[in-house]
């Protein structure tokens, strides 16, 4: 039987960090995994981070841009039920929260 498993996360970069750890660590399809704002509004999280902070010198100035307008949803479709673990535990490294099955 089919699961999907969600959670939202508050930066950009965690939700990206997550599904690569997904893809290049635990074997998971790409085709399976999907990215979206949990809100109406285009985000980028909650927080700036990753590339919408400043980094060190030299550097561009720090951008002031990010549409921070609510977190960002990632979920995955698995079909083995032993799966769920690894994803939830992956969710949980990056800061995950409300993770849920559905």
């Amino acid at each position: 039987m089919s699961t999907t498993l969600t959670a939202l996360f508050e930066t950009r970069r965690d939700a990206e960090m997550t599904v690569e750890r997904l893809v290049q660590e635990h074997g998971v399809e790409r085709s399976d995994i999907f990215v979206f704002a949990a809100g109406d509004a285009n985000t980028a999280g909650v927080e700036p981070a990753g590339s919408d902070v400043k980094a060190d010198q030299p550097s561009m100035p720090q951008r002031d841009d990010a549409p921070l307008n609510g977190s960002i949803e990632v979920s995955v479709d698995i079909e083995e039920e032993d799966r769920a673990a690894v994803i939830r535990q992956a969710f949980s490294e990056f800061h995950a929260h409300d993770i849920e099955a559905r």
